[in-house]
């Protein structure tokens, strides 16, 4: 399959996401985290990518074109981190919180009318987004899931910072990392009569969810909810990919995203990578065999890798 020919950005051409993912196979940007960190800055806090939202938001945006001219369809917004409690801790209050959630959709699409006016205009995306309970903890524990709250308590966490997300009217919401089906179900409350649709991707353990469920009843728990445009996973092994593309395509007859890290694994409490890489673009073909119609990386994935997977899909 080839790029699809739609695109939703105010200023950009017609066309939605669900309508190009439907014609075709689109790119994902990388990680941001590592590209943020490549460019020298510092993320060695709490807030992740989330504190140069505040602190050097230019940064922020030079980091999405570096995956735009490397064939990026869609940016990821640097927003994974940003929640309300998370940014109180760090002494901004709740207008302040809203208004940098919402700056960085603008930033991603500063970054989309900046890469249009270096070249031809081609149909980019935008999606917010919007990480688990976990993450805001900074301890690693979005990677295992069932934090001890009732699924009315994580809706009543989400519903705010989606909210705020939503008001900045992004492409899509990017529902990403989740860990178990009890949060993917609060997201999905969260998410209802905010008028802008979402994908929703697991972190998984081979096949099943980080806090163990097997991944046909995650996928089933997602299955109809009209919202939700596409699901999948992302922040896992490269090897765990096309299996999981391939339960989530048949129970949910949804497109699929796909942006698994490098393969290297995190260590919370050093908060460093360990091990290798096992991520190679070659592996793209299986994925989109099995269904993923949304391609790219997660942490430790850069530009590089990107561009090699846009010339191996064929969009680059």
């Amino acid at each position: 399959m080839t790029r699809g020919t739609g695109g939703a950005a105010p200023d950009g051409p017609a066309g939605t996401l669900a309508e190009a993912l439907a014609a075709g196979t689109l790119v994902l940007n990388g990680g941001m985290s590592n590209q943020l960190e490549a460019a020298g800055h510092d993320l060695g806090d709490a807030l992740w990518s989330a504190r140069l939202l505040a602190e050097r938001p230019e940064a922020v945006t030079e980091a999405h074109l570096a995956y735009l001219e490397a064939g990026a369809d869609v940016l990821i917004t640097a927003t994974y981190q940003a929640t309300f409690e998370g940014l109180a801790r760090r002494g901004f209050g709740r207008e302040r919180a809203a208004a940098l959630m919402a700056s960085g959709v603008g930033l991603a699409r500063d970054a989309v009318a900046r890469a249009r006016a270096r070249r031809a205009a081609r149909p980019l995306w935008v999606a917010a987004s919007a990480g688990p309970y976990g993450a805001m903890l900074a301890d690693g524990s979005e990677y295992r899931g069932r934090y001890g709250l009732t699924v009315a308590e994580l809706e009543r966490f989400h519903r705010p910072r989606l909210e705020a997300l939503a008001a900045a009217r992004p492409d899509v919401l990017a529902l990403e990392t989740v860990p178990d089906t009890d949060e993917a179900v609060a997201l999905l409350r969260a998410l209802r009569g905010l008028g802008v649709p979402a994908w929703l991707s697991y972190t998984v353990d081979g096949s099943r969810t980080r806090a163990g469920q097997p991944l046909e009843e995650a996928f089933g728990a997602v299955a109809d909810a009209d919202e939700v445009i596409a699901v999948g996973v992302n922040c896992c092994a490269p090897e765990d990919v096309a299996d999981a593309v391939a339960v989530a395509a048949r129970v949910t007859g949804k497109p699929v995203v796909a942006y698994p890290n490098s393969g290297e694994s995190w260590d919370a409490t050093a908060r460093t990578w360990t091990g290798r890489s096992t991520f190679t673009p070659a592996l793209v073909h299986r994925w989109r065999a099995s269904g993923a119609r949304l391609i790219g990386g997660c942490c430790r994935v850069g530009p590089p890798v990107i561009g090699r997977i846009a010339r191996t899909l064929g969009t680059g």
